[in-house]
């Protein structure tokens, strides 16, 4: 069984995300541990909220330590709504720029559609060579809650392979989620999307 630590860094819906986890078979830890959290198997990273909020929390327990480290050594990474958005480069709100983890390149902003905040289900756009979405149909809806998003990709191939990134639309299209080797992260919230988060939370395990 593989052993899956949630971190806690004060942002997040950390016991409905330790409950999904379990619930695909996973041994799960809730902490703010550094040696512990850099030794899972894998390592979630939830968040929700304001983009500087979590990056300074992150920061509280050395969590943009403990992901880069992680990386650099090919360990799993799973970020989920906001604990996706600061692996970016940055995040504007209310025009502050906060610096983000950048261990992809790109900004979080405000979406521009009718309806703020983007709340409820919706589908993706997932490219076929996708881990994540593996077996789910087109049409299988996740849900999101959130405001703002990244809403372009900038691809840097000298730096980084390039990700396997699914979209979304609402209002215009944005990053549902995102696929990069050891790195993965999801806009939507798998633990609060059923059976569908299941099999994607599943999918991730298989690369843990």
């Amino acid at each position: 069984m593989k052993n899956i630590v949630i971190l806690d860094y004060g942002s997040g819906n950390l016991r409905s995300a330790e409950r999904a986890v379990a619930r695909v078979g996973a041994e799960v830890t809730v902490t703010s541990d550094f040696d512990t959290a850099l030794n899972a198997d894998g390592l979630v990273v939830p968040g929700v909220g304001a983009f500087a909020a979590c990056m300074a929390g992150l920061k509280s327990v050395r969590g943009e330590q403990i992901i880069g480290r992680r990386l650099a050594g090919g360990r799993p990474v799973l970020g989920i709504c906001v604990g996706m958005q600061i692996l970016f480069a940055e995040g504007v709100e209310h025009g502050i720029t906060t610096e983000g983890c950048n261990e992809w390149p790109g900004t979080v902003e405000r979406l521009h559609a009718p309806v703020i905040p983007h709340m409820g289900w919706n589908t993706v756009q997932a490219p076929s060579d996708s881990v994540l979405f593996r077996g789910l149909d087109p049409d299988t809806r996740f849900y999101f809650v959130h405001s703002y998003a990244v809403r372009k990709w900038e691809l840097h191939p000298e730096r980084m392979a390039p990700p396997i990134v699914t979209w979304a639309e609402h209002g215009e299209p944005f990053v549902a989620a995102a696929e990069n080797g050891p790195l993965s992260a999801a806009q939507f919230h798998p633990e609060k999307s059923g059976d569908a988060g299941a099999t994607l939370l599943t999918n991730w395990l298989t690369t843990v």
